[in-house]
Order: structure tokens, then sequence, then C-alpha cells
């Protein structure tokens, strides 16, 4: 059999525990899970990862960039409107909750884990911030292409956005509706908009 380098066998470990994670959970993906999945050794994965949380950050890294250029990848409207723009980017993101439920799923489980494992943590809190930083270009480039003022700063508003889209992500995982959450997914870009060119009444406490 041909030697397989460890920097090859990275990206198909990965692939494999994202594999066994989304099917089974995170809790079934044992190396040994991992190694049946692709067919190697148990030892392997030991190998080339070391102790498991270096390959779950892999994953969590891995499963961040996946989202990333997802969303960057979509189609801009040919209307330069603020709101449309912010819509297309939010609607690339709910295509991969509705057809892939499995691997939001997976993200909430990891998420939730990492939160509570000190090793862990640091790549939980890399992960939201990546995305922050995803949707806060999209947004700034929103806005120089529809040619608006962003009267709030975009982090607030990159963030406002998220925070909503994360929320329904959740309730989507739990009780899909359609109608209801095509409703809510209009509302959260709606709000977003309004919240970014200041039609967003805020109270100040």
């Amino acid at each position: 059999m041909a030697h397989v380098s460890a920097a090859e066998r990275r990206p198909q470990l990965i692939r494999a525990a994202i594999a066994v994670m989304s099917r089974d959970g995170v809790a079934a993906a044992s190396t040994r899970a991992i190694a049946a999945e692709l067919g190697i050794a148990q030892a392997t994965v030991h190998y080339v990862y070391g102790a498991k949380d270096e390959l779950y950050r892999a994953v969590i890294e891995q499963l961040t960039t996946d989202i990333a250029e997802q969303v960057r990848g979509i189609d801009i409207p040919t209307e330069p409107n603020f709101q449309a723009t912010i819509g297309a980017y939010a609607r690339q993101l709910w295509r991969t909750v509705v057809e892939q439920p499995h691997v939001h799923r997976l993200i909430t489980e990891l998420f939730v884990m990492g939160l509570r494992s000190p090793s862990l943590r640091p790549t939980v809190t890399d992960y939201q911030r990546q995305l922050d930083t995803v949707f806060e270009d999209a947004f700034r480039k929103a806005a120089a292409y529809t040619g608006t003022t962003l009267v709030r700063p975009v982090e607030e508003v990159a963030r406002f956005f998220f925070a909503g889209l994360d929320g329904l992500i959740l309730h989507r995982l739990a009780r899909p509706d359609d109608m209801a959450d095509e409703r809510s997914l209009d509302q959260i870009v709606a709000a977003t908009a309004a919240l970014a060119e200041g039609r967003l009444p805020l109270s100040v406490v």
C-alpha cells in the first residue's frame, strides 16, 4: 500500500470526522469510528492529530471555512439595493441550513461542547469572530455597491444580524416551518437594513 503523508491525511480525516459526527453525533465520533469511516488503522488518526481535541479543532475550523466560502459566493443582485443585497447573503447561508441541516446541527453541538472545554473554547471564540468578520465585510461591500451610508458601526450591524440568524437556525433545527422561517428571515434582513440605515428606533437606557 502506498504511503500517505500526514499532510495528505489531515483533510481526509477532517472530512471523515465531519461525516461521522454529522451522521451519529459528536459523542459517537471516536478515533476508531473515524478510522473505520476512512478505512485506515486507528493508530493513523492518533499519529496525524494526536489528542482528539486537535481533530475537533480542525473540524470546527473547516466548518467555519466552508460557511465563509458559501456566504462569499453569492450572486450580487443587479439592482443596487442595500436590503436586497444583504438579503442575498442571508439567503445564501439559509440555503445551507435548509439543504444541510445535519451540518448546522453539528456546528451547534460542537459550539456548545466547545464552550465547556478549556482547550476548545478559543477555537469556538475564533469561529464566532471569523463569521462576524465575514458579515462585516459583506455589509461593507453591500454599502459600497449600493451607495448606502451606514449610520451604525458595521460591527454592530453584523452582530445584530448574526444573532438573529443564529436564533432562527436553532428554531429551524428544532421545529422547521418553511413559510414561517422564510418570513422570519425576511424580517431579520429588514430589521438589519433598518438598523444600518438609522431607521430602527433605538431607546437609550
